[in-house]
C-alpha cells in the first residue's frame, strides 16, 4: 500500500510524503486503521515543529488526534472490530497500527466524523475541571480561547460557572460567543481587569484557567482571582519569563486577596483505562465528551476554520503559525 504521511523534516520544515507501506501480521490486540480525518493541535504541534520539545526530535512524523477506519483486527480484539470508525490518539499517517489497550474507542452512530478527533481537545480541555473547585454559581474566567481554552470555556459552563472568556484575537472572541461563552474579552484593550472586576462585583473570579501556556499571561491573571480562589495551569508553559518569584508567591500568600491556589492540569495526570481506585479516566472523559456532542451541549462545529488535505500541510502549519485570526481547528481529510 502506498502510505501518506505528514513529516517534521526541520525546525519549521513541513513536507507530505509517500511511502510503501508493508502490511505485518498483527499483535493479538492490535489493528490496523486507515484514517479518514486527523486534527492538527496548535500548541503542541507548533512547538515540536519549531525544535524547542526535547522530547520531540525532528525529522518525525506528528500527530494528535484521529478519526479512522479499521481495515483488520488482530484475534484478541474484542471491543472494535473491521469497519468500524474509531477515535484514537495517532500521528498524521493514513495507515497505523495501534494497540487496543490505549485510547481506542468505537465512535457512536451518527456522530459527525469531523467532530471526532476534537474529543481529544475537549478532554485535555476537561482536566481543567476536574482538578478545580468550580460549582454552581461560580464566576470562571479563562485566558486563551483557542481550541481547548474554548472548550475549557464550555465545559465549565456545563459544571454551572458564568464564565469569561479573554483572548487578543477578534475571530476567536466571536467563535467564543457563538459556543455560548457568557463574556468575551478583548485582551489587549487594557481594560480586562476593570471590566472583570465589574462583571464579578469587584470579587474577582473564584477560578482562573489559564489556557495560553504563556508565563506572563499566567501572572498578570492573578489579579483577576478573588480571595480563596485558584489558578488552573492548563496550557503547557513554554518560553523564558523572567520576574519577581517572591512578589509573585507573596500576593498568592498575603497580598490584597491572598490564598490562591496553584493547580496543574495536565491530561495524563488520569490514567487511561477506568480502574477502581479513581473515578476519572481518558477512556471515561472521552465516552462523556461523545455524549456531550451527541446532545449538542458541546460545540464544535464552530472550531472548525479549515478541512484541507495532507499535501497542503506546509500550507496548514504557515497558517497556525503566521494566521491565529483565521486559523483555527484544522482537520486534514485523508478521503
Amino acid at each position: 500500500m502506498r502510505n501518506r504521511k505528514i513529516m517534521f523534516v526541520s525546525p519549521n520544515q513541513v513536507e507530505t510524503v509517500e511511502e510503501t507501506f508493508t502490511a505485518q501480521t498483527l499483535g493479538e490486540n492490535e489493528v490496523l486503521v486507515q484514517l479518514i480525518y486527523s486534527l492538527i493541535s496548535p500548541g503542541t504541534e507548533l512547538a515540536m515543529l519549531a525544535g524547542t520539545e526535547w522530547w520531540a526530535k525532528l525529522p518525525l512524523n506528528p500527530g494528535y488526534a484521529s478519526v479512522s477506519r479499521i481495515i483488520e483486527a488482530g484475534a484478541g480484539v474484542k471491543d472494535v472490530q473491521v469497519g468500524d470508525a474509531v477515535f484514537h490518539y495517532g500521528s498524521h499517517s493514513e495507515y497505523q497500527v495501534l494497540e487496543v489497550k490505549d485510547v481506542v474507542l468505537k465512535v457512536p452512530d451518527g456522530l459527525d466524523l469531523r467532530w471526532v478527533p476534537f474529543t481529544r481537545m475537549a478532554t485535555v480541555a476537561f482536566t481543567s475541571v476536574r482538578v478545580s473547585n468550580i460549582e454552581l454559581g461560580d464566576k470562571v474566567s479563562v485566558s486563551g480561547l483557542g481550541l481547548v481554552g474554548n472548550l475549557a470555556a464550555q465545559l465549565a459552563r456545563l459544571q454551572g460557572a458564568t464564565v469569561i472568556g479573554v483572548d487578543l484575537s477578534q475571530e476567536r472572541l466571536k467563535t467564543a460567543r457563538v459556543c455560548g461563552v457568557d463574556y468575551a474579552l478583548d485582551g489587549s484593550s487594557g481594560k480586562v481587569k476593570e471590566e472583570l472586576m465589574a462583571l464579578t462585583n469587584g470579587q474577582g473570579v473564584s477560578s482562573h484557567i489559564e489556557a495560553t501556556g504563556i508565563s506572563k499571561v499566567a501572572v498578570d491573571s492573578l489579579e483577576y482571582i478573588g480571595s480563596q480562589g485558584e489558578i488552573i495551569l492548563l496550557g503547557s508553559p513554554r518560553g523564558e519569563y523572567n520576574t519577581d518569584i517572591t512578589e509573585v508567591l507573596n500576593y498568592c500568600h498575603l497580598y490584597n486577596r491572598g490564598c490562591i491556589t496553584f493547580k496543574g492540569a495536565h491530561e495524563w495526570r488520569y490514567p487511561t483505562e477506568p480502574n477502581q481506585f479513581v473515578k476519572h479516566s481518558l477512556v471515561r472523559n472521552s465516552k462523556i465528551v461523545f455524549e456531550l456532542m451527541q446532545q449538542n451541549r458541546l460545540q464544535i462545529e464552530p472550531l472548525i476554520s479549515h478541512v484541507i488535505k495532507p499535501e497542503q500541510a506546509s500550507e496548514a502549519y504557515a497558517g497556525l503559525r503566521n494566521n491565529k485570526d483565521q486559523y483555527n481547528g484544522v482537520l486534514f481529510d485523508w478521503a
